[in-house]
């Protein structure tokens, strides 16, 4: 009775013009556009207000440089893998280690647990890399112009043609 009611009083709203649903609409408490970084702050209560959208301290907010790039006020975070998060820390959301209404990093599809790990040396260096490969395609280069005057062949006798004049089939019936 309650949820009739309610669509009686919501006929002419605007909800209903677009076609969306009542429930929907409670529980979205956002658009894109809200998300969308806003100009590059200029003046110090720009700043402010920008450090104050992300939920970040005045003094710990910094944004990108206007560049061209188009990041506007977002703030400039640090480069902290997923993997370099506490494990035990009761995050809100655990599968990204993250908490609810953190500001993500520009890269953040870079720095998931799944993805570059910027904190970790690489086992070998880019030397050891490149000796190894060098090393694995030479060694197939050389084998390869080592064996190229003794081709393998598969031995195969000649073959065997029936001799001239006899008949080695027959259409008739066998007596």
């Amino acid at each position: 009775m309650k949820m009739a009611a309610l669509t009686r009083a919501l006929q002419g709203s605007r909800i209903f013009k677009l076609n969306a649903s009542p429930v929907y609409q409670v529980f979205r408490n956002h658009w894109n556009k809200d998300w969308k970084p806003g100009p590059y702050p200029v003046t110090k209560e720009e700043r402010e207000a920008a450090a104050k959208k992300y939920g970040l301290l005045p003094e710990e907010y910094e944004p990108y440089p206007d560049d061209g790039l188009g990041h506007g006020d977002y703030p400039k975070l640090p480069d902290i893998a997923a993997e370099s998060k506490d494990p035990y820390y009761p995050w809100d959301f655990p599968e990204h280690k993250r908490n609810f209404n953190e500001p993500l990093h520009v890269e953040a599809d870079m720095y998931g647990e799944d993805r570059f790990y910027i904190n970790e040396r690489p086992r070998y260096s880019v030397w050891t890399h490149l000796g190894v490969f060098l090393a694995v395609m030479g060694g197939l280069m050389g084998t390869y112009y080592f064996f190229e005057d003794r081709k393998s062949f598969r031995p195969v006798l000649p073959r065997q043609y029936p001799t001239p004049g006899v008949v080695h089939y027959t259409f008739e019936p066998a007596e």
